[in-house]
């Protein structure tokens, strides 16, 4: 069985929603399903030259976003894309590195798709739990870490 993965990712990299469709499929099958997921309004959509596809930029557009795909080679028209945003890409290829991680999710042991996105979540559960745990948090001008208010800062 083979699958593609669609990922929305937050600003700092974390996933939002994921989708899976037939690896047979086109990548922008994947693009409705993550769009139309809980959670905030997307305002740029960083994408790959497979979703350049005209209903994914009218759709950013209605959104209120902006779409930062390169054209395909055989567009007539070639739309240009900002170098600085498009850079930011990066994270949802480092978010797919942190998932894959996971070896089970880099081969693809599982046999169902449910299984597999099954486990999609808990990795990605995983990745959640790191920005909340070992951090120390300022607070009224006072350093708690671990929830225990360290001395000798007042």
């Amino acid at each position: 069985m083979c699958i593609r993965d669609s990922l929305r990712i937050n600003a700092m990299g974390l996933p939002i929603a994921f989708a899976l469709t037939g690896g047979e499929t086109s990548d922008y099958k994947g693009y409705l399903p993550i769009m139309n997921a809980d959670g905030p309004a997307p305002r740029v959509l960083l994408a790959d030259k497979g979703y350049d596809a005209d209903f994914i930029r009218e759709d950013m557009e209605r959104r209120g976003g902006t779409a930062m795909i390169p054209t395909k080679r055989n567009r007539k028209v070639q739309l240009p894309v900002d170098p600085a945003i498009y850079a930011l890409r990066n994270m949802v290829e480092r978010c797919f590195n942190k998932l894959k991680n996971a070896r089970r999710l880099a081969t693809r042991y599982d046999k169902t798709a449910d299984s597999y996105l099954g486990f999609i979540n808990l990795v990605a559960i995983r990745l959640w739990m790191r920005q909340f745990v070992n951090r120390s948090y300022h607070y009224f001008g006072r350093f708690i870490i671990f929830g225990i208010p360290k001395k000798g800062f007042w």
